[in-house]
């Protein structure tokens, strides 16, 4: 073991934990104020959920020994992490339980994300059951095709067997372009389609009711970000620190694309629009951050922020009611990210593939395209399934009544702003500069 490496890892862990009260932030700021609650409660429930299954089988269902030709790991090889506290389990230079708890946070904020785009409308209950049952039948399953590579013996012979993406199929996704953004961004759209829209879309605005929020909670992302890209190369080294670079710039050129797109279609830029640029840009980069070079990064990042921008805008045309524009942003820029690999990918990079336009052919964009597409088909018509379920059985939606007056109060009996306190004697909120006479008269005396 390596103490760097472990040490570097247990970092990239507590970051990669920490973008998921990002994310909470992001979209709490990005919905209405009667819905902000419910919003960062779907993210802490998927931290509480995805945390105890992760522990008790997730972890050996997605890296447990191969029972079924790449697609399929034993989960009951290390129930509860059984065997896996000795200082004989090592995984390369860290110890196995630092890997163990690095790739759990991969799993929580996956279900994430997929909140985002069933927000104002979700019961709390029936959300809990989804996360608990997609994770075990789409996330874990998935996380075993993208990041169980072969175990190999000193003469390179496989003698422990992983997922079919990673080693028969030979795609690249480093950090989770497939397993975490098109994943999430496929079951979002699934789930989007077996809820329905929101009472009033599109004809009733629904601005974000907290923009500061949402600034916040997109500064958290990146910041947290550097641990789920740059914490993936499982060592304190270049890849590493190519990685980080390679995060930095990609973030950078999207927000730029982004807020450009704004400025011809809209007129001006948005901070709104600055923050979904500097999501988009990560996601892109996360499946490529170790097999471009810099400036391939600052590509992917420009592409990804000006076609996620304009992907937001599909669901007014096509009429699904994305609320936070999760499959605009991790669905079209997970599978951006992950196809224009296939184009920028440069064997000076630490991945040392090579893309069509270093000489490498069609061939990588190929199985970059079928290892894509795989997961995006697979989360989705299970999504479906799943979500139809719990539809039928226990009732997915809340009332039409919660919806209009406030979902935070039906659901958490809570409310994220009690303006009451602000009030004077009578206890009602009075905005700047609406004092009554009686208050004007008591402030001079």
């Amino acid at each position: 073991m390596n103490q760097g490496d472990t040490a570097w890892v247990l970092i990239s862990a507590a970051l990669v934990l920490l973008m998921t009260p990002g994310l909470a932030f992001f979209y709490g700021g990005m919905v209405r104020a009667k819905s902000v609650l419910n919003m960062l409660m779907m993210s802490v429930g998927s931290m509480a959920v995805v945390g105890v299954l992760w522990i008790l089988y997730g972890y050996s269902f997605s890296f447990g020994k191969d029972v079924a030709g790449g697609w399929l790991a034993d989960p009951a090889e290390f129930f509860g992490l059984d065997g896996l506290m000795s200082p004989e389990a090592v995984s390369g230079t860290i110890p196995t339980l630092a890997f163990v708890a690095f790739q759990a946070m991969f799993a929580i904020i996956t279900v994430a994300l997929i909140s985002g785009a069933i927000a104002d409308r979700t019961r709390f209950v029936p959300w809990l059951v989804f996360a608990a049952v997609w994770v075990t039948v789409v996330y874990f399953p998935v996380a075993h095709w993208v990041f169980d590579f072969d175990g190999k013996d000193a003469d390179g012979n496989v003698t422990d067997p992983g997922g079919w993406i990673a080693n028969q199929l030979g795609a690249i996704d480093f950090a989770g372009g497939t397993a975490v953004h098109i994943n999430a961004g496929a079951a979002a759209l699934a789930l989007v389609l077996v809820l329905g829209k929101r009472r009033g879309w599109p004809k009733e605005p629904m601005k974000p009711h907290n923009l500061p929020f949402v600034v916040l909670g997109a500064g958290l992302l990146w910041f947290g970000w550097f641990g789920f890209n740059a914490g993936s190369a499982l060592a304190a080294n270049t890849t590493a620190a190519v990685t980080f670079v390679n995060t930095i710039g990609a973030t950078a050129a999207a927000t730029v694309g982004w807020l450009v797109v704004e400025r011809f279609r809209d007129g001006k830029p948005t901070t709104l629009g600055a923050a979904s640029g500097i999501v988009a840009g990560l996601v892109a980069i996360t499946p490529a951050c170790s097999a471009v070079s810099p400036i391939g990064a600052l590509a992917i990042g420009v592409i990804a922020g000006v076609v996620c921008a304009l992907a937001v805008g599909l669901k007014y045309k096509l009429g699904y009611d994305d609320s936070l524009d999760v499959v605009g942003v991790h669905l079209v820029g997970g599978l951006a990210g992950t196809l224009l690999i296939g184009l920028f990918a440069t064997d000076a990079a630490p991945a040392a593939a090579k893309g069509l336009f270093y000489g490498g052919g069609f061939e990588l964009l190929g199985k970059q395209a079928v290892g894509a597409f795989a997961v995006l088909v697979y989360s989705f018509v299970l999504s479906l399934l799943i979500g139809y379920l719990i539809k039928v059985t226990i009732g997915f939606r809340v009332e039409a009544e919660a919806e209009v007056e406030g979902i935070d109060d039906a659901e958490h009996a809570e409310s994220a702003y009690d303006f009451a306190t602000f009030g004077g004697r009578g206890g009602a909120f009075k905005p700047a500069g609406s004092a009554s006479t009686s208050s004007l008269e008591e402030s001079k005396a």
